[in-house]
């Protein structure tokens, strides 16, 4: 698979979402944006981690949670991340990025605080996931941005959709 420098990939991402405030002047506006892009680019890069990871079907929310941690950020971002504090059902849990590449070089203003710099994964997680009829609300727990060790994405599972095919088989 091809790879871009990450520190160019950081700095281009920067770079979009300093554009976005200037161009928005609204940060929940840039907030809802960065969702949207992320969500964009989940539904088209499903195909790839399907074709490429080489993984077996997921068996239940709390096995597809574990791949999207396992496999995709360490694919997508070169990131390692964990799966964290399941509720009673498994039905909701946070995925941990101890490493997020997107947050190297950045500082938030203190005029920025309500920006969520890191939006766009969770656009990237739903979109993906609903692509194989997976409904997820994504939020950002933790962010290393506002003083916290870590960047935690909290998911809480919607609805899971059964498989449909597009064509009838022949009898």
């Amino acid at each position: 698979m091809e790879t871009i420098n990450s520190e160019i990939f950081t700095l281009t991402y920067g770079s979009i979402v300093r554009q976005l405030i200037t161009d928005l002047e609204d940060l929940e506006e840039v907030n809802k944006q960065l969702d949207t892009m992320g969500y964009n680019i989940g539904i088209r890069l499903i195909d790839e981690f399907l074709a490429k990871s080489k993984t077996t079907k997921c068996v239940d929310f709390r096995d597809t949670a574990d791949k999207i941690a396992r496999i995709g950020f360490r694919m997508f971002l070169s990131a390692s991340a964990s799966v964290s504090s399941w509720n009673a059902d498994n039905t909701a849990c946070n995925l941990v990025l101890e490493d997020n590449p997107l947050v190297d070089f950045v500082e938030l203003p203190e005029n920025c605080t309500s920006l969520k710099f890191c939006n766009v994964l969770c656009g990237v997680i739903r979109g993906a996931l609903e692509m194989v009829n997976i409904r997820v609300e994504c939020t950002i727990a933790k962010d290393t941005l506002k003083g916290d060790d870590a960047t935690e994405l909290h998911l809480k599972l919607l609805s899971h959709g059964a498989e449909s095919y597009p064509f009838k088989d022949d009898d």
